[in-house]
């Protein structure tokens, strides 16, 4: 514990890394990362009182998230504090999650998915514009930290696409999220000490009263939602409209007379969706950024490509499948900078894996971001930023393939993964239809590992009109 606590302190107080290194794996998880290079790929260490097996290996990762036989499942000892944040679908487990992910990967369907682009476009088309006018005359040149434009845009986004015409109760629950995102954070700093969360500390109360404001706004508008839609007026192209409609749609098939999800289940769902998309999002179109920034030869190939399909014209569906490099680009910063970096799962009985057998009650902990980091996986360029890697496909891309994870794998890989490639793709296409970029002087590279992998000084870029 000691040296963990060591080298977690030392990943916040390390020098920034130098221009242009993308080796982030020891600042982003350095126990994990010294563990691995001292002992090898497989290796056991202690969180706490919990034995921890670190897995870095693909093929064993797959394995454990593919679960076939279901001999692992959730970390018990975080569930607790999980569950504060969003009661939905990557806390449960058994029949209730094969439900409730049945019902939203109706929902979150591509085609479905589609419906929601206009709001995708709107909030980009305002950012664009408002940069546009700090940025000023045709020619000049405008600084902007885009690390806190982007929270907002993927704010926008989700409260738009959500609720529709509810905006203003979407915006202040995206509000209530962020700052519980923030707190539940700083309580799992604490989650090796038993009954911790329902001790009555003032960030446990306020954490529990934000809750609870979200809980009740959410419920209004869910109360709202149905009773338009049982009036025939309701508008189903937001993603509220698509979860009851699916929710509904899943209850028929199965001849249940009542729907299967609850609305206290919906208002799970709806929380954990503002929880992972408005971090998903941000992190992944920051560093787009930052990395264009830092190798312009691919932002100008990337806008070559948006141009030829798009022109200076609101990006569509159809030209976004079309994205080639674009695509490659994103895959790559995934890689480098993935917003998931570590997964865990427990055994809950007696459990064989490469060829060792674990007891009951073992933690495997698998570090994405030091297997995306890996050399012997990816190459001696692993830490480069080489989107070509990806020209023939995530298959094709490592030695030991598949090994890109940013959005887990198996059953339990994001349900929200489409929703945020699409959006950034909108978002970054707009962006490149407007704007040359580069590095302002007072940037500073410094990952920083918070609840996804964040800019601890901003993502201070200079903008210059085309």
């Amino acid at each position: 514990m000691k040296e963990f606590v060591r080298l977690r302190a030392a990943a916040f107080s390390a020098p920034p890394v130098p221009l242009p290194s993308h080796a982030v794996a020891p600042r982003a998880l350095p126990f994990d990362h010294a563990a691995i290079k001292q002992h090898g790929n497989i290796c056991v260490t202690w969180f706490g009182p919990e034995p921890t097996v670190i897995v870095n290996d693909p093929k064993l990762f797959r394995e454990i998230f593919l679960n076939k036989n279901e001999r692992f499942g959730l970390q018990r000892s975080i569930l607790g504090v999980s569950k504060l944040l969003a009661n939905g679908l990557t806390v449960h487990q058994g029949e209730k999650w094969v439900t409730h992910r049945s019902i939203i990967n109706h929902a979150f369907h591509l085609d479905k998915l589609k419906r929601t682009l206009p709001a995708f476009a709107d909030c980009c088309g305002e950012l664009v514009r408002r940069w546009q006018d700090s940025v000023g005359a045709d020619g000049a040149q405008g600084e902007i930290d885009v690390w806190p434009e982007f929270q907002n845009l993927a704010g926008d986004v989700i409260s738009r696409a959500a609720f529709g015409s509810s905006f203003s109760e979407g915006r202040r629950i995206f509000e209530l999220q962020s700052e519980q995102a923030r707190n539940v954070v700083q309580m799992a700093s604490t989650m090796y000490i038993p009954g911790y969360s329902l001790l009555p500390t003032k960030l446990n109360r306020r954490t529990k009263a934000n809750a609870r404001e979200v809980e009740e706004l959410l419920r209004g508008v869910i109360t709202k939602k149905e009773r338009e839609m049982k009036d025939g007026h309701a508008d189903k192209d937001d993603l509220i409209g698509l979860l009851l409609e699916s929710n509904i749609k899943e209850s028929q098939e199965t001849g249940r007379s009542k729907p299967s999800m609850t609305t206290e289940d919906v208002i799970g769902e709806l929380k954990l969706f503002y929880f992972a998309g408005m971090e998903t999002t941000a992190v992944l179109l920051t560093w787009t950024m930052v990395v264009l920034s830092m190798h312009p030869e691919w932002q100008d190939r990337a806008r070559e490509e948006v141009l030829s399909v798009f022109g200076k014209n609101v990006p569509d569906v159809n030209g976004i499948n079309r994205l080639k490099i674009v695509t490659m680009i994103l895959h790559e910063v995934l890689r480098l900078y993935p917003p998931i970096l570590q997964l865990g799962r427990e055994t809950y009985e007696e459990t064989e894996l490469g060829g060792v057998t674990y007891p009951p009650g073992v933690t495997f902990a698998v570090p994405i971001v030091c297997m995306h980091h890996d050399p012997d996986i990816w190459g001696e360029d692993a830490d480069e930023f080489k989107p070509e890697r990806f020209a023939e496909g995530i298959a094709n891309a490592s030695v030991d393939s598949p090994a890109l994870f940013p959005f887990g794998w198996g059953p339990r890989i994001r349900v929200g993964q489409n929703f945020a490639l699409l959006e950034a793709k909108i978002g970054l296409s707009m962006i490149l239809q407007q704007f040359l970029f580069e590095l302002s002087p007072s940037y500073t590279h410094a990952p920083c590992p918070v609840s996804t992998l964040q800019p601890q000084h901003g993502a201070q870029i200079k903008l210059t009109k085309l």
